[in-house]
């Protein structure tokens, strides 16, 4: 069976080519913020410092797999892939999930041996200098990087961003903590900063994981979406003499999945009806700014089915 696409139009091209792109500002960004946060932990000694630059660390690890994870996705159905490779992205946040997962029981264990075995950190003006530029930087990527997954629906660009703006409070919180040992003394922040950002990675963790296992469950449409789904359905009955049933949607990626089935007056004959199911495949596509609509046809008053197939 041949299950090969048609070649994706030019704007579909530019569209990938741009969201890579952003994937590899990310991993620009990431390099950066490594040097520099890993150069204020070398220079002070400090724990806190150390745990900010594991973090970043992790933000390059897993900028790289959404980047090979987005290059998986743009490519067609094929033989073995009928649906398209559309649900790659979802495995990369699990892997960004894990990764932040592993980063903050380490960042843990580390804050909780400082606090038993206390060390001096020094030089904590210059590490706060290294640290504030490395999260302006985080923070404009980030916000760019969620800005673009939102346009584009990229749950890759979507979780890479808000990681770096996860990346971006724990480095204030870290800086906080660190002026205040500069200002007081008082080295046990140190290590109590460093267990706080632990503590508010593992959320953030915890956070991706849970997103990126609702869409390989094929998680329905986000409310709003459904509701122009709904809205377009409900003013094409009322002008064509139609009834939709079994609505069904779900999330693959970037792409929007419906399935329904449309209720026709039983004289209308197969062309007729086949007419209508393009008007409206076209017109959901249209309403959501891209969407792959399967329409069942039957005849009015059939009975629908509401529980799961039984063979």
């Amino acid at each position: 069976m041949n299950t090969q696409e048609p070649a994706p139009t030019r704007a579909a091209v530019d569209e990938q080519k741009l969201l890579e792109r952003f994937m590899w500002l990310s991993i620009g960004a990431a390099i950066v913020t490594i040097v520099l946060k890993a150069t204020a932990a070398w220079v002070t000694g400090s724990v806190g410092f150390l745990s900010d630059a594991l973090e970043s660390g992790i933000n390059l690890v897993a900028a790289a797999v959404g980047l090979w994870a987005l290059k998986l996705s743009a490519k067609p159905a094929d033989d073995n892939h009928n649906f398209g490779h559309s649900r790659a992205e979802y495995f990369s946040a699990q892997v960004e999930g894990t990764l932040i997962l592993i980063a903050s029981m380490v960042i843990i264990y580390t804050a909780v041996d400082r606090l038993i075995n206390p060390v001096p950190v020094q030089q904590l003006g210059i590490g706060l200098a290294f640290s504030i530029v490395a999260t302006l930087l985080n923070l404009g990527v980030g916000v760019a990087l969620i800005r673009a997954g939102k346009k584009y629906r990229s749950t890759t660009l979507n979780a890479d961003g808000h990681h770096l703006l996860t990346d971006v409070w724990t480095t204030v919180g870290v800086i906080v903590g660190m002026a205040l040992v500069w200002l007081t003394g008082w080295q046990p922040l140190d290590p109590i900063v460093a267990l706080l950002v632990g503590l508010n990675i593992l959320f953030t963790g915890y956070t991706l994981l849970k997103g990126a296992i609702l869409g390989l469950l094929s998680h329905t449409l986000p409310e709003d979406e459904q509701e122009v789904v709904q809205n377009f359905l409900d003013a094409y009955a009322k002008d064509n003499g139609v009834t939709f049933t079994s609505v069904r949607t779900a999330e693959a990626g970037r792409d929007r999945l419906v399935n329904l089935v449309m209720q026709v007056p039983g004289a209308w004959t197969v062309d007729h009806s086949h007419d209508h199911a393009d008007a409206v495949e076209e017109g959901i596509a249209a309403a959501l700014g891209g969407a792959e609509t399967i329409v069942h046809i039957e005849p009015l008053g059939h009975p629908t089915r509401t529980g799961p197939l039984q063979i």
